[in-house]
């Protein structure tokens, strides 16, 4: 086994989520993958081994602010990665 693959960041999954409910029809793959690069490495990370862990430990407030700052971190991504988008 990797340990690369024993270890996943949680927020990969909230910015997932935001992505998905923010999708529009007009969306490419690419163009989702750079935006979630671009989210992603404007969020702190936290990092877990299993996700009964983040589950468990993880307060409800303290998940809802995590989701908050997903969904704007991918809104500003999407803004960013527009305005950036390769010709």
């Amino acid at each position: 086994m990797s340990l690369r693959d024993a270890i996943d960041n949680f927020y990969e999954r909230l910015v997932v989520d935001a992505i998905e409910a923010t999708r529009e029809e007009s969306d490419t793959a690419d163009y989702l993958t750079d935006v979630m690069c671009v989210a992603l490495n404007s969020l702190p990370t936290r990092y877990y081994r299993h996700s009964i862990d983040m589950m468990f430990y993880l307060a409800d407030e303290e998940l809802k602010g995590m989701k908050q700052k997903s969904l704007a971190a991918v809104k500003e991504a999407r803004d960013f990665v527009k305005e950036h988008q390769r010709e």
